[in-house]
């Protein structure tokens, strides 16, 4: 079945080149050009003896038309000495991040060293860098692209933490490196080492040291959610692609429906039925999803288990297409699990026979099976008769006094977090303007608060903790 398609961001356009501008073939360095001698002698020279780092961007981005420079820049010197060997990581760092840059994406020039790169990565001065954020995004981008010439995309991602870590001012710093590192982690399979910087909430966005654009946001949260889902960590999985769905702009994303279709399912397996999407969502995708395979799935979970299984066999083509068949799998088999959870809630007791009947698995003892595994793992509160009979109860309530201490201290922790970010999003005049229909700081405060509380403990620990930060403001709304 075909998917309706939706707007994807903005690209950026390239850059056209300049016909007039005779090029040099790449590898060798141009003598001089109608600019003046822009040899890359010269251009080492300026590197090691300029004494303002500011200065010397300037006059690395300009010293030739853009075609020519990168040419040069992506040469060997006149001798065939590589140009790398003679800059210094630290003092250099600015000269060697615009050599790398142009070497990794410059067809036909000589890729450096992939050990040069781990090494610098690990040893460059920030400060330096983020004098040129936008070539900082190309070396970024040609890390994962020298290691699968090597052979091994996973040689790519420990220069790229060690370059995200050196370069972010905190990995709470949204930079382009971001993105790139958790789509190589995930390409590569290598979930678990993205957990370091999924770890670290963003809270910080600054142009000034990263050229980021709308699609980053996306990406980096995409991906995240991928790395989540592919571990099992189905809250921190619909969080991410949450946040990919519903960050605002100028019109859906293609992007955000891949996040949308990915977290219904991820809900579906996690709770067993989907969430209403929040209401400042994009108009365009809940629409757009109706009518989908995913959709027929949705409304068919998790008691009609026959028709499920028609849908992932007709349309298991689509799905793999677009990657969701392991989450739909997934969902499938937990189906029978979340039906047997819904007969809790209305009976005491029921045979085997019922409950196979009900969740539509015909031997006895694989339903006998499944429901001493979900007594063993805590997902219900029953009990097991000779005869077939089962007899289920309510969970008992337990938690301890380090479980609201750990709650406690969490929400303090994220509201210090949010009054620190509050008093900045006060100086921002276009901030100020788009929520006038919701200023009470305060009143935002608790809301956030609350939505941090009610998002693991038990009930009662919840009812506790609302009255607690919210002066009994909404106990009356649980």
């Amino acid at each position: 079945m075909s998917q309706p398609s939706l707007p994807s961001p903005p690209q950026q356009p390239a850059l056209q080149s300049d016909s007039n501008v005779q090029q040099p073939a790449p590898g060798q360095a141009p003598a001089s050009t109608h600019e003046g001698n822009v040899s890359l002698d010269n251009v080492i020279s300026i590197i090691t003896t300029a004494t303002s780092p500011s200065q010397l961007s300037s006059q690395l981005k300009s010293f030739a038309p853009k075609d020519v420079r990168e040419v040069v820049l992506a040469s060997l010197l006149p001798d065939g000495q590589d140009p790398l060997t003679v800059l210094d990581m630290q003092a250099n760092t600015l000269g060697i991040i615009y050599i790398l840059s142009a070497r990794m994406h410059t067809t036909g020039a000589p890729n450096p060293p992939l050990e040069y790169v781990q090494e610098f990565c690990k040893s460059f001065a920030p400060e330096q860098a983020r004098l040129a954020p936008d070539r900082v995004t190309l070396v970024a981008k040609g890390i994962p692209l020298l290691a699968e010439a090597a052979g091994n995309l996973k040689l790519a991602i420990q220069p790229l933490f060690d370059l995200l870590a050196r370069y972010s001012p905190s990995l709470s710093h949204l930079t382009t490196i971001h993105p790139v590192f958790l789509k190589t982690c995930v390409s590569a399979h290598q979930f678990a080492a993205a957990l370091p910087v999924l770890a670290h909430p963003i809270t910080t966005i600054d142009l000034s040291i990263s050229d980021l654009h709308y699609n980053d946001n996306l990406v980096y949260h995409y991906a995240g959610g991928m790395v989540y889902a592919a571990l099992k960590r189905w809250s921190e999985a619909e969080e991410l692609f949450e946040i990919c769905v519903c960050s605002p702009g100028p019109s859906a994303a293609a992007l955000q429906m891949e996040a949308l279709k990915k977290m219904i399912l991820v809900q579906l397996i996690r709770e067993g039925k989907p969430t209403p999407p929040p209401k400042y969502i994009h108009p365009a995708l809940p629409r757009l999803l109706k009518g989908t395979p995913y959709s027929l799935f949705v409304n068919a979970y998790p008691q009609q288990r026959a028709q499920l299984c028609s849908i992932v066999e007709n349309e298991q083509q689509l799905f793999a297409t677009e990657k969701t068949l392991g989450l739909i799998t997934q969902a499938l088999e937990r189906a029978p699990r979340w039906s047997i959870r819904k007969l809790t809630a209305t009976y005491l007791t029921l045979h085997l026979s019922d409950i196979g009947q009900a969740v539509g698995i015909e031997s006895e003892d694989e339903v006998q099976s499944l429901i001493l595994d979900m007594i063993e793992s805590s997902e219900i509160s029953a009990q097991l008769s000779a005869d077939g009979t089962v007899s289920f109860s309510d969970p008992p309530v337990n938690f301890e006094k380090a479980d609201v201490d750990r709650v406690l201290a969490h929400a303090q922790e994220q509201g210090a977090l949010l009054a620190k970010l509050e008093k900045e999003m006060a100086r921002s005049k276009e901030y100020l303007s788009k929520v006038r229909c919701f200023d009470s700081p305060v009143l935002r405060l608790r809301i956030y608060f609350l939505s941090i509380i009610l998002s693991e403990p038990p009930t009662e620990l919840k009812r506790f903790l609302v009255c607690v930060f919210s002066d009994r403001w909404s106990a009356s709304m649980l």
